[in-house]
Order: structure tokens, then C-alpha cells, then sequence
């Protein structure tokens, strides 16, 4: 490879699990001859210090710190990333790269940079690196970031579970590596641990980080825009309903709006009814209005993500991914369009009767839905204050 002449492989492993994580990167530079890794330290963020390393399968090949960026170390990350990335291009010697995200970095930021960066650079894949041991804990844990050192800006606000389980979500690959399988002397997975594995990674494939093959894995190329499709509330890739060695999954799907004041009642009774939920949701008030729902370890985050299709003119549906226009299209009421309830809720021991019979006391009753939108748009608001922004 003569420099800057050819394209550079360039591979994104993430993981809050930082033993499996390093171990997932060892066997791809193991496998991969001629094979580098960039990481980027952020343990110092509150002083937004970021100290950048890179190796290959035996050596620390050069190090030092990222230029500071507003006294931030998450911006600093991403201002650092692709020049390096094009610097080891230009060198001509490594047949792949591969991006080692600190613990709690999502990779989606992070592959969108690769990707736009374009020639020579070349994403071929993104992992996130798991014991299936740990999941439940991660997954269950509100503690803010910054609470337990991994704040990746002083800014940062999210919680161990909301990190987490962005990390499993977005990438194809989950690279597993038990606690025994590495030396850490944590317990092995049982088979609860991975069947809630399974359930949070739909869109995923499962590859053992022992056995070498990973590194072929990560290799055969990555689209940003399925993998932003796949992770969009409006036409988001979710568990299928199933119940498997004491885990299940319930996906509640209605055709009617919610009632603002008994749904935000019940918020925290649905928020930790289970490990994991996420989807879309409709309000009665806000009839126009796609509304995600994203819950983890108990805290909830509820967002306006813009008009149902339904409300739109249909010159601006030339506007809308394909991916968003079939998801719609599969479900499409003659009446309501595409709106309607669409939430998937996983965990251990899931009350899936209960949870159904409380999702469905939230919303509209008969008389209520007889009113019609003009109607509905007139019941008390309860909402405001978590999805209006301050002025």
C-alpha cells in the first residue's frame, strides 16, 4: 500500500465493559495482520484532558495528548478522531484501523464522523464489546455518569443504563466475551443473561470474541443511515414479543391516543415495569405529534421527534427516509394513518398481564375517543414541562 493511494479499513468497537471491551480489540489486531488501534483516554474528562495512544498486537507504537477543545474532552475526542485516523491513511502501513471508544462514548456520534469523513476512509464495521454477565447490572443502574468517573463531558448527564444500552443497540456486531474467557475472575453468563442479550440486540449478530472470528465480522462494511434507521423511534428495529428462560418481552400496540394526565400519572409504574423500553407513542393532546419513548434502569426520557407521516403534506414525504415511509406503510390505519402506540418493554420476570392492563387504563375511553381530535385537543395538558422547551 503506497501513501494516502488506498483506503483504510476502519473498525468501531465501544463498550462499557472495558475487559471485554480491550479483549475484543486484542483478537481483531491478533487476527488481522498489519492491524493498529486508536484510542482515545477520556478518564480526565473533568479537566478535558483526552491522551490518545496507538498500538498493533505487541506494541504501544506512539501517544500523547489531544488538542484541548473548549474545555471539552468528549469534543477534543472528536476533533482528534479523524485526523489521526487520515494520518495513519497517508502512512500507507496498516491494513486496518481500529477506533477503541472509551468506556462510556456511544458509537453512533462516532461513526457518523468516520463515515462523513469519507476517502480514504472506510467504515466496515462497529461493534460493542459485552459480558453477558453484566448486563443486568449495567442495564439496571441509573447512577449518573459522573457519579461513578465515567462522564465523558462536564456536561454529561446520562446515566450507566442510558449509555449502556445505546451502546447495544445501534451497532451489527455484539462481541461477547464471559468473564472466564478473559481472566477477569467474574461469574460466567447463565442462560437468562443471554437470552436478555438477545432480546436488546435485535438488529445485531452474535459473534464470540474467542475463535477468531471477529476480526471477519467487523470487516464486511457498515451503513450509517440503516443503522440511524434502526435505532429512530419513528421506524426503530424492536424486540419481537417472546418469553425465553425467565425473560419476556411485551410489544404493546394500540390504535388509540393516550390520555395526557393518566399516562403521566403512570409514568414511573411503566418506566420500571421493566430493564428496557423504548418506541413511539401518541398523545392525545398532541394528536400531530410523534412522541419517543426511551426508558433504561428506571429513568425515562420522553421526546418530540417531529409530525406522524399522517400529518403531513404529501409533497413533504419525498423528504422522509424510505426506511421511515415502509415502517409506516406496514401498519397504516385508513383513519389514523401511522399513529398509534408502539412500545417494547423487556426484562427478567416482565408482568406482561399487568403491564398491558396499566398501558391501557392510560389511554382515551370510548366516550373520550368519541370527542374526536378537536376534542382531545382540549383535555389538560401534563405534559408541558417535559417536552416544551423553557423560554
Amino acid at each position: 500500500m503506497s501513501g494516502g493511494s488506498e483506503r483504510l479499513p476502519v473498525v468501531i468497537v465501544a463498550g462499557l465493559h472495558a475487559d471485554a471491551r480491550r479483549a475484543a480489540v486484542e483478537e481483531i489486531l491478533r487476527t488481522i495482520p498489519g492491524s493498529v488501534a486508536l484510542h482515545h483516554d477520556v478518564i480526565r474528562a473533568a479537566d478535558s484532558v483526552v491522551y490518545r495512544t496507538v498500538r498493533d498486537a505487541g506494541h504501544l507504537l506512539s501517544g500523547g495528548e489531544a488538542p484541548p477543545v473548549d474545555d471539552c474532552a468528549c469534543c477534543a475526542l472528536r476533533a482528534d478522531l479523524v485526523p489521526q485516523l487520515l494520518r495513519l491513511a497517508d502512512e500507507g502501513r496498516h491494513r486496518l484501523a481500529v477506533v477503541e471508544l472509551w468506556d462510556s462514548v456511544e458509537p453512533q456520534a462516532m461513526a457518523a464522523l468516520v463515515a462523513a469523513a469519507g476517502a480514504p476512509l472506510d467504515l466496515t464495521g462497529v461493534a460493542t464489546a459485552v459480558d453477558p454477565a453484566l448486563v443486568l447490572p449495567y442495564l439496571s443502574n441509573g447512577d449518573d455518569l459522573a457519579d461513578v468517573g465515567l462522564a465523558a463531558a462536564p456536561t454529561d448527564r446520562r446515566t450507566v443504563a442510558d449509555a449502556f444500552a445505546r451502546q447495544l443497540e445501534y451497532p451489527t456486531v455484539i462481541a461477547v466475551a464471559e468473564g472466564g474467557a478473559y481472566g477477569t475472575g467474574e461469574p460466567l453468563a447463565d442462560d437468562a443473561d443471554r437470552a436478555l442479550l438477545a432480546r436488546l440486540t435485535p438488529g445485531a449478530r452474535t459473534v464470540p470474541v474467542a475463535g477468531g472470528g471477529l476480526g471477519a465480522a467487523v470487516t464486511v462494511g457498515f451503513d450509517v443511515a440503516a443503522a440511524a434507521a434502526r435505532t429512530h423511534p419513528a421506524c426503530a428495529l424492536l424486540p419481537q414479543e417472546r418469553d425465553e428462560h425467565g425473560v419476556g418481552t411485551l410489544v404493546y400496540r394500540r390504535e388509540r391516543p393516550f390520555h395526557p394526565r393518566r399516562l403521566h400519572a403512570a409514568l414511573e409504574d411503566i418506566a420500571c415495569a421493566a430493564v428496557r423500553s423504548r418506541g413511539r407513542f401518541w398523545l392525545a393532546d398532541r394528536p400531530d405529534t410523534l412522541l419517543s419513548w426511551d426508558a433504561a434502569g428506571g429513568a425515562l426520557c420522553v421526546e418530540q421527534t417531529g409530525p406522524w407521516l399522517a400529518a403531513l403534506p404529501d409533497a413533504a414525504w419525498e423528504m422522509v427516509p424510505a426506511e421511515r415511509r415502509v415502517a409506516a406503510a406496514v401498519q397504516w390505519h385508513p383513519e389514523h394513518g401511522d399513529r398509534c402506540q408502539c412500545l417494547a418493554f423487556t426484562s427478567p420476570g416482565l408482568d406482561r398481564d399487568g403491564l398491558s392492563a396499566l398501558l391501557d387504563s392510560c389511554l382515551l375511553t370510548d366516550a373520550e375517543y368519541a370527542t374526536g381530535s378537536d376534542g382531545w385537543k382540549r383535555l389538560p395538558s401534563a405534559f408541558d414541562g417535559l417536552l416544551d422547551p423553557v423560554t
